[in-house]
């Protein structure tokens, strides 16, 4: 099984397919991301399901994403020749479609393909045939596949397999294109066409993005990633279109992440806007709001892409796992966890929204009341909290200062934009929460903030403090807290969640350092003015992206490896934050801290 870095994405903003140096698409949800895997072969083996093309004969691998767009190109050099076989989807928007073209580029190259399709995770073989234009079919109840190309193919052992030759200026074509079994095939695309379309569609799109000076690249790459993580019939950015690769190999920390988090909601807002992107920002903006609409009591901190509220969590055990980290798992019954967080971030992206005119001043303000009305009544209740723990529900810090914000944009949007509410009882809770979060949430003989309350230990979630405007980072409190996040959570060079020795989180120790807490520590390190340190920290991270520019959600130091699931929206968007920060006068990590709360301690002072 190749490594996480060792693979590609291709997608066509509906679903996606990772593709490794080898050639081989090893991981293939169709026709949306959270669809069951048609290709698994990347949870277990080449019997769960894959795509190999590739030469017979020993190559060398090079590969590239076409300037700009999500256009892989991976280059094939063997003695005899050379070939690159290009892959992308369509984003025609009817079906999902894989196009593969393999181009002679030099001499000749006998080159294999082996199609081994798996519908339901690998668990169920199709009954293929043959129409009458020579395609293959694949069917296996509601699911049909369409497999249309020049080359000649048999069935052996379960097997589509064939072999051909490519001689330079040739290209042959591979078409595999997803139905519902009951729904009529459509008209074969012309390949040639369609790459034409679906590069000229991402770089034009990717035209619009913002320079980030020595970071542009970088930033554009990773913008284009997030806009391949987005479902474009409603807006809804999935977390990574994976599940089940492990945050530490060989261990059971395996989540679904093809589903949307509000926790993401204010940074997928302001990092699209800052970025250039409208039009996601708005789309985002109206799938939240869909999303979240109903009873408070009833607010889950993950949806589905459509704002499905079920994601009942199992797992498959005919699966091993990446590289036998077991258990898989399909669905997410963190969904139905208490994380206090979500108020804060529904009402923080709803005052951003309105301060940068993406709504009108009053939309959805009487949702948002009946959210604060159930969070005043629950605000004081022990929660999972950020990290989503399996342990026994605590009293997290962060949990309070995120409530605290949803008091404090309540009462900002009422004032800014003349909104109804009952400011007074809002200052009182804000005030009330604050003083709590101070009195119990700060260990005064650590000097710090600490994870939960009545701990010893610290969460790199408090590196967001400052830059919610909960307090000043130049307060001795958010110094020491700073101090000790980089005393005792950056190992290795790379911050991380917290000790998984020290936190009840009702799994066993041990994971990689999740790469979004490094790029808090950068945006901290910039509200310290302490750039060189910033820059530094910067780098290293930038220098963990694969060769196509690609992160997971963690990197693990000693077997110096990405881990998690890839390609990780949350470490794409903080990446693109913090290159940001580095190059804009105007930072990102200031804009949710404007106007900075004053204290109760504060005004007794003076």
């Amino acid at each position: 099984m190749a490594r996480i870095e060792d693979y590609a994405l291709i997608g066509d903003c509906r679903s996606a397919a990772l593709v490794s140096r080898e050639g081989s698409i090893d991981w293939f949800c169709c026709p949306r991301f959270d669809s069951e895997a048609c290709f698994a072969a990347l949870l277990g083996t080449r019997k769960h399901g894959r795509w190999l093309i590739a030469p017979h004969a020993p190559a060398r691998v090079t590969r590239r994403y076409r300037p700009n767009t999500l256009v892989l190109e991976t280059h094939f050099e063997t003695e005899e020749g050379a070939a690159t076989l290009i892959d992308f989807m369509p984003l025609s928007g009817h079906h999902s479609t894989v196009v593969r073209l393999v181009v002679g580029t030099r001499g000749k190259v006998t080159m294999g393909t082996e199609l081994i399709l798996r519908f339901g995770y690998g668990a169920i073989v199709p009954w293929v045939t043959r129409l009458e234009d020579g395609a293959l079919r694949a069917i296996a109840g509601p699911d049909m596949m369409i497999l249309r190309t020049p080359v000649q193919l048999r069935g052996v052992d379960m097997t589509t397999v064939g072999e051909f030759t490519i001689h330079k200026d040739d290209t042959i074509p591979f078409v595999l294109n997803y139905y519902r079994s009951h729904r009529p095939v459509h008209t074969p695309l012309d390949p040639t066409a369609a790459l034409q379309e679906t590069e000229t569609f991402w770089r034009d799109w990717s035209a619009k993005c913002r320079p980030a000076g020595p970071w542009t690249e970088a930033v554009v790459r990773s913008m284009i990633t997030l806009k391949a993580l987005t479902y474009a019939p409603t807006g809804g950015m999935v977390a990574a279109p994976t599940t089940s690769l492990p945050e530490q190999l060989g261990g059971e920390r395996n989540w679904d992440y093809r589903y949307c988090w509000l926790r993401d909601a204010t940074l997928v807002l302001l990092g699209a806007m800052n970025a250039g992107f409208f039009d996601e920002a708005q789309a985002w903006r109206e799938w939240l709001l869909r999303a979240v609409a109903g009873s408070p009591g009833q607010l889950q901190i993950m949806y589905g892409i459509a704002g499905e509220r079920r994601l009942t969590e199992w797992t498959a055990p005919w699966l091993p796992g990446y590289e036998n980290s077991a258990p898989v798992r399909i669905g997410n019954a963190a969904h139905s966890q208490l994380q206090l967080d979500v108020f804060g971030e529904i009402m923080d992206v709803h005052h951003q929204a309105r301060r940068r005119g993406l709504s009108t001043n009053e939309s959805g303000w009487e949702a948002q009341l009946a959210f604060l009305k159930h969070l005043q009544e629950i605000w004081r209740e022990p929660d999972e909290g950020i990290w989503e723990v399996r342990g026994t529900p605590q009293q997290f810090t962060h949990s309070k200062v995120m409530a605290w914000v949803a008091f404090d944009r309540a009462i900002k949007s009422a004032e800014t934009f003349g909104l109804d509410g009952p400011l007074d009882e809002w200052h009182t809770l804000r005030d009330e929460i604050f003083e709590e979060v101070c009195t119990k949430g700060f260990d005064a003989e650590l000097g710090t903030f600490v994870q939960a309350y009545g701990v010893k230990h610290v969460d790199a979630s408090l590196l967001l403090m400052p830059s919610m405007g909960f307090l000043p980072v130049s307060d001795p409190r958010v110094e020491g807290t700073i101090a000790t996040i980089e005393r005792r959570l950056l190992r290795d060079g790379f911050v991380r969640r917290y000790d998984t020795q020290d936190t009840d989180d009702g799994l066993p120790p041990g994971e990689g350092a999740f790469l979004a807490c490094s790029f808090w520590l950068v945006d901290v390190f910039i509200m310290q003015n302490r750039m060189a340190d910033a820059e530094r920290m910067f780098r290293r991270l930038v220098a963990l992206r694969n060769d196509l520019g690609l992160l997971s959600e963690e990197y693990d130091p000693r077997a110096k490896r990405l881990v998690g699931n890839f390609p990780q929206a949350f470490s794409h968007m903080a990446l693109v934050n913090s290159a940001y920060n580095l190059t804009r006068r105007e930072k990102p990590v200031e804009q949710r801290a404007q106007a900075e709360y004053e204290s109760p301690e504060g005004k007794a002072a003076e």
